[in-house]
């Protein structure tokens, strides 16, 4: 197949196969906008599915949505010097809606716009409100089609009112496949609470529910509504088991649940408890503890789980004795094969041959591999997993993630253990340590054996050293900034199937 057939059009499914690849790589997204009329109408949409995360800070996008407005408030923002005219109907596109970041981002907006066009029209007649509003209101018109939803409380007045919006045209929800509830208790608010359990109600086909923070007891009636026959995905993120006693009930009535993610939650000996009087599996695919927890309750979960669990994590900075996180690395590779997502922060001495053990029986499965140690300056625990780290790897490795205070020589001796593992993407903070940087050269760059790189180190981030970028580029191998590379718990949760 010829490369001009490509770009006359003659085929502009396998085109638009291509540019999705690259959905989540905006800089080549805009390139390929520029490419032809046939690449623009393409990439477009996949630009302005969710514009409110793009991670660049421009907030020029909310300029062109407002041209969308209607006539009464096109002439509002007339007065303010505010209009555009767009190619596309850019609202039609959007999938993806976080109220808080709708809200937040035209604060952004709206401070910019305050040193540009001068407070004079910025703060009359409640201009960043107007402005929201109309958004909500000129999405609902236009009979966008959205696949996700995310209600986050910070806003309390606006979310409100954006809410009591939606409830006004419930079929602005109709199509929805994921909804995800953050509702914090430091911010209660019970007529917003209402309006969140109505909207559930009023919407029978969703997927997927993200609960974070608050009581799980807040959250039960929303778990007992009409999705019982739909929802496949429940993530609990921060949430509080404390004072729940139909846990069973909730989990029974669920008939389509495919999959339940635990993260970090509390009170979780209460919840397990109830857990393992369930007749159903329970398809426990994520859990990451952070607290204290019964010995045999855990045991009963992770042989109730089984294969299902493929993300695992401990993080030793909150309340885990070492008795339980010794008893926990013997048990998860006994009872649960199929680990994916592996992290592991804070990592002490007394852990390590456990943690190597659990590798190595998972390692046929293992994708991502996050290692930290428990404090800086802890020579002698980063020296032991880079000495015997390598070796137990498995032949690729999606994402690596190294927190470690490295010695050069240890460092050269994993790489040389680790030397027929590709790795996808290979992170490395080198907390206090020596200069690995020539390492990284002779080992990783000549091989080629690295796709993305990140690299933290004394000198500061490799990706601000132009000349260092270039080397590696010609060897084919991205040098990125560890941050941007870095999985942190929140994309985690946020990207969760």
């Amino acid at each position: 197949m010829s490369c001009s057939k490509i770009f006359s059009g003659d085929l502009p499914e396998l085109i638009f196969d291509i540019i999705k690849y690259f959905q989540d790589d905006y800089s080549t997204l805009y390139s390929c906008v520029l490419v032809n009329r046939l690449w623009c109408r393409l990439t477009i949409p996949l630009l302005w599915e969710n514009p409110f995360s793009i991670p660049t800070k421009n907030y020029n996008f909310i300029k062109i949505y407002l041209h969308n407005l209607n006539d009464d408030l096109k002439t509002k923002l007339n007065e303010y010097k505010i209009n555009d005219n767009p190619l596309f109907n850019y609202p039609s596109f959007l999938k993806y809606m976080n109220i808080y970041k709708v809200i937040s981002s035209v604060g952004e907006w709206w401070l910019e716009g305050t040193s540009k066009l001068g407070s004079k029209y910025f703060f009359q007649d409640n201009f960043r409100e107007i402005i929201c509003m109309s958004l909500f209101k000129m999405f609902i018109e236009n009979e966008v089609n959205l696949y996700t939803l995310e209600i986050d409380t910070y806003y309390n007045t606006y979310c409100d009112n954006v809410l009591g919006l939606i409830l006004q045209n419930p079929n602005f929800i109709h199509n929805i496949g994921n909804l995800k509830l953050f509702i914090s208790n430091y911010n209660e608010n019970t007529l917003i609470k209402n309006r969140i359990s109505q909207l559930v109600n009023l919407h029978q086909n969703t997927k997927k529910i993200l609960l974070r923070y608050n009581n799980l007891s807040l959250y039960q009636s929303l778990l007992l509504s009409n999705c019982s026959n739909t929802l496949n995905t429940i993530i609990f993120y921060y949430v509080d088991f404390k004072g729940v006693d139909n846990l069973v009930k909730v989990f029974e009535n669920l008939n389509a649940l495919k999959s339940v993610q635990i993260i970090y939650c509390y009170s979780l000996d209460n919840g397990f408890a109830q857990i393992i009087n369930l007749t159903k599996p329970f398809k426990l695919k994520t859990l990451f503890i952070s607290e204290k927890l019964q010995f045999d309750l855990l045991k009963l979960l992770l042989q109730k789980s089984g294969d299902y669990l493929e993300n695992f994590g401990l993080n030793s900075n909150f309340n885990l004795s070492l008795l339980l996180k010794q008893q926990l690395l013997e048990l998860v590779p006994e009872y649960c094969k199929n680990i994916r997502f592996f992290n592991l922060y804070k990592i002490k001495n007394q852990i390590n041959s456990l943690i190597f053990n659990l590798i190595e029986n998972v390692k046929q499965n293992l994708n991502y591999l996050t290692m930290s140690t428990s404090s800086y300056g802890n020579n002698e625990c980063s020296s032991i997993i880079l000495q015997n780290l390598g070796q137990i790897l498995p032949s690729k490795l999606e994402y690596l993630n190294l927190i470690l205070h490295i010695k050069e020589n240890d460092f050269e001796i994993f790489l040389k253990n680790s030397q027929d593992t590709f790795f996808e993407k290979l992170l490395i903070n080198n907390i206090e340590g020596q200069n690995i940087l020539p390492c990284i050269k002779e080992y990783i760059m000549k091989n080629k054996r690295v796709k993305h790189l990140g690299y933290n180190g004394k000198n500061g981030d490799l990706s601000k050293l132009k000349d260092e970028v270039k080397e590696f580029k010609l060897h084919n191998i991205k040098v990125q900034r560890y941050n941007e590379l870095f999985i942190d718990i929140n994309n985690f949760v946020m990207n969760i199937d």
